[in-house]
């Protein structure tokens, strides 16, 4: 029997930034090349150029983006050549880049979406770029979510030591609290439970939450979010059967995961979350965005404008999406799903 490759669509992101290479230095991978067929959304110029800066000497062709339809094999760069193209050394936020990585992302979303590709990898964009370009989306993962009709959505750091879910992910640390609510911790809880158990094969997840203060609030002490918020977040999801459990102090709770104690933790803000993951895992950590109707992952990095263009930029996390990508399509496919029309 013929094993399955799905067809993955890979966005270059941010022109301006390190897109471009690690995108073209992880598809220079043959082992990688060999477990799927893959479409890039950006410009073949910089494609190449990355490549060649690189040594990265693969068989890749070009296409118009307008034209995709079925990729046979290997590595199809679909062109965006009426879009204005950022100048050379031009390593920083513009409005160019910000609409052309936006323009990438709509394009790939659609295509997931009518299933032209079976699961979708985006690469870091800027988001003072996007601002720049008139995009009112702070990111990806809320772009994603509007275009797809998600209402119910959460981010995930998928590493070979932990996963890590998060409540809130891009907005201000001080507004974190005004937007604190029972349902917004219980989401990603409700969410990393169906995840585990539908594209990772655990048959019954065991999940811990962090509580949002030092200490976990220390009883009150310290705060009563964990109290009022975080505790009948946890009793709601117990209530539905699931394996959850806290709030904990995130100080310990995350050294108790890394060992294996559980499956999933969920944070209550992105630097919570974040910190611990790149500190064991930045070159394996995936971003994996949960409640959609298609698969969607990203390095767990930026756009790092200081070394773009220079050929430093290291393409491990990018492949790890990559990889990560394969396998939820390959399992969507064994469990005979398919993206919405």
């Amino acid at each position: 029997m013929e094993q399955y490759r799905p067809t993955i669509g890979i966005t270059m992101g941010d022109p301006c930034g390190i897109g471009p290479e690690i995108v073209a230095k992880a598809l220079a991978d043959g082992s990688l090349r060999a477990r799927a067929r893959f479409v890039v959304f950006g410009f073949s110029e910089l494609f190449g150029y990355a490549a060649d800066m690189a040594e990265a000497d693969f068989p890749w062709r070009r296409d118009h983006h307008e034209g995709l339809s079925f990729v046979p094999s290997g590595v199809t760069v679909l062109d965006y050549d009426e879009l204005s193209a950022p100048a050379t050394g031009q390593h920083e936020p513009t409005r160019h880049g910000g609409h052309a990585s936006f323009t990438f992302v709509e394009d790939a979303i659609a295509a997931a979406r009518d299933g032209r590709i079976d699961a979708l990898v985006t690469a870091p964009i800027s988001k003072r770029a996007w601002q720049m370009a008139g995009v009112r989306f702070p990111g990806h993962t809320e772009l994603l979510a509007k275009r797809t009709g998600t209402r119910d959505f959460a981010m995930m750091f998928v590493a070979p030591r932990m996963k890590v879910a998060l409540a809130t992910i891009h907005v201000p640390l001080m507004a974190v609290r005004d937007l604190f609510t029972i349902g917004r911790v219980f989401n990603p809880i409700d969410l990393a439970d169906r995840a585990l158990k539908e594209w990772f094969g655990v048959e019954r997840p065991k999940i811990a939450v962090c509580g949002l203060n030092p200490h976990a609030g220390e009883d009150g002490a310290i705060g009563d979010e964990e109290k009022r918020i975080i505790a009948p977040a946890i009793l709601m999801a117990s209530e539905a059967g699931i394996d959850v459990s806290g709030p904990f102090p995130a100080d310990t709770l995350f050294g108790r995961a890394a060992v294996g104690e559980f499956d999933c933790v969920v944070a209550m803000y992105h630097d919570q979350a974040l910190i611990p993951v790149k500190l064991l895992a930045w070159r394996q950590a995936v971003n994996l965005t949960l409640g959609l109707p298609i698969v969607r992952t990203s390095p767990g990095h930026g756009t790092a404008f200081d070394i773009a263009g220079r050929n430093r930029a290291d393409p491990q996390p990018t492949a790890a999406a990559i990889q990560l990508a394969i396998d939820l399509a390959g399992r969507r496919a064994a469990r005979g799903q398919s993206p919405p029309q």
